[in-house]
């Protein structure tokens, strides 16, 4: 973060000084990071106290001064120094569940304290020349920004965020890690209800905005995905007359939003005619796309080392960010040849010694992002048919899609029969609800399938089968929103068998 006194964040926040004196307080400089985990606190930072499901970040905020934090950003008086912002009365909208455990408001107010500190941050820093480029979409945001951070990487400093931070508390925890020294900050802009993609907007105004896709993930939150394409349009409504907004055209509901923004449209695509495109698409024996970049009159051949056919789209969109900030297309090239995968669980393929090949994709998972993991998952097994001539079966463990609302059963029970029709073979439906219930349903009566789908409670189940069951050379995909808890079982899938 940029050097700033606790006076200072005091007047930005609107709060007041605690347990120390307006003298000490103009004299005193937050240097270090700004932190929500008292364990993570750095010297010369700052920590918020925050209600959490177990605990409240104030009981913690002694441990995080004695730890070398300067003072604490908090709803009371903590008995350390500190800065107090009045409780919000009232339900906030929240976009992640951060503020699942705000009974009286103290962590909305926190919250808001510290979006009000980010903005500022983040306007002296991009009157300096620092650059905002915010990311959106139904899948595929982290993937993006990972990428986005490699191709950017060659031109300055970046700061992006770590795994999935891109709610109304990671967004503006990644706003405060930048410094003078940052010349790109990649944000990743995430939505479960109208206003939020706005919302976090508001902290850090981009100059470049991204949208790749409107699916249907959070469709029981939204409700619809027109609302779904109304709430992703808020970031290139954002962005302005002097930005850049980069717009998947493959995408119709994407392409739509050039009409909603003032700012200059780039537009990406896997065809001809967009400004930026790829053609000559192929995958190599782990799904690892090739394909041929164009810009303008240049073109580039492009070797990926991210998985899945779906990632293509991300790295267009990386490439046409990139080349606007002034990378050659070569550079684009290389650096996407480089960018393996970064944040966990998204498409983590691992080979273990004994053969079997565990692709870890179960960070998160709604409908698009589901089909496009077993898809990869088919052209790999498929692969491995042809180069080894032997029987390579390919498995699909799959996990809930969470937040699909009324079309909850619909859509399990169309990813069963997709299993199906992509010839895996064999199917561990992990959990017991009726959407689970509704993705075996489907897989039956699509292949009259008996012991090629396996039913299993939980993801302890899931192992033990997996561990009875798999032979040398079998492929394994591993795929469920996170709140299904299988990232674990996919880890230790992936460590068994090297020994």
């Amino acid at each position: 973060m940029i050097d700033l006194t606790l006076a200072e964040i005091a007047d930005i926040v609107g709060g007041e000084l605690s347990d120390v004196t307006p003298e000490a307080a103009a004299a005193t400089h937050v240097t270090g990071t700004v932190e929500f985990d008292s364990r993570a606190v750095t010297s010369g930072g700052l920590f918020l106290a925050l209600p959490g499901a177990r605990s409240d970040g104030h009981d913690f905020a002694a441990g995080a001064v004695a730890a070398g934090a300067v003072a604490v950003l908090a709803a009371r008086p903590v008995g350390v120094p500190a800065i107090v912002v009045k409780p919000v009365a009232g339900q906030v909208d929240s976009s992640s569940g951060a503020l699942e455990y705000d009974t009286d408001g103290s962590g909305a107010a926190v919250l808001a304290a510290l979006g009000r500190l980010a903005r500022a941050v983040a306007d002296r820093l991009a009157a300096g020349g620092l650059r905002i480029i915010g990311v959106t979409g139904s899948s595929g945001k982290t993937s993006t920004k990972d990428l986005l951070a490699a191709v950017l990487a060659p031109l300055g400093e970046v700061i992006a965020p770590p795994g999935s931070f891109n709610n109304e508390l990671g967004h503006p925890w990644t706003v405060l890690r930048a410094t003078p020294e940052t010349d790109f900050l990649v944000l990743e802009m995430s939505a479960r209800h109208p206003g939020n993609i706005a919302a976090l907007a508001a902290i850090a105004p981009p100059s470049i905005g991204v949208v790749l896709n409107v699916g249907t993930a959070h469709l029981g939150e939204f409700g619809s995905r027109d609302v779904i394409a109304a709430t992703k349009s808020e970031l290139p409504q954002a962005v302005p007359a002097t930005g850049v907004v980069i717009l998947n055209a493959d995408d119709p509901a994407v392409a739509a939003m050039a009409e909603r923004t003032e700012a200059r449209v780039v537009r990406v695509s896997r065809s001809p005619g967009a400004d930026v495109w790829a053609g000559d698409v192929t995958l190599d024996e782990l799904a690892r796309p090739r394909f041929t970049l164009h810009a303008g009159e240049q073109h580039v051949d492009v070797a990926l080392a991210v998985h899945g056919d779906h990632q293509v789209s991300n790295a267009l969109s990386a490439a046409a960010v990139a080349l606007e900030c002034g990378a050659s297309l070569q550079q684009v090239a290389d650096a996407l040849a480089g960018a393996g995968p970064v944040s966990k669980h998204r498409m983590q393929v691992s080979a273990r010694a004994d053969g079997v090949v565990v692709v870890n994709d179960a960070y998160n998972a709604n409908p698009d992002s589901m089909r496009a993991g077993l898809k990869a998952l088919a052209w790999m097994a498929k692969s491995a048919r042809a180069e080894s001539g032997a029987q390579v079966r390919s498995w699909a463990v799959l996990g809930e899609m969470a937040e699909l609302g009324d079309d909850a059963i619909a859509e399990h029970d169309s990813i069963g029969r997709l299993a199906v029709r992509l010839d895996v073979s064999r199917l561990v439906v992990v959990g017991t609800g009726r959407a689970m219930g509704a993705m075996q349903h489907g897989a039956v009566m699509e292949g009259s399938w008996g012991s090629e789908v396996s039913p299993v409670p939980d993801a302890a189940a899931a192992l033990d089968l997996l561990r009875a069951e798999l032979e040398p050379g079998d492929v394994v995909l591993v795929k469920a929103s996170n709140s299904a808890g299988l990232g674990t079982l996919a880890e230790e899938l992936a460590r068994e068998g090297q020994a």
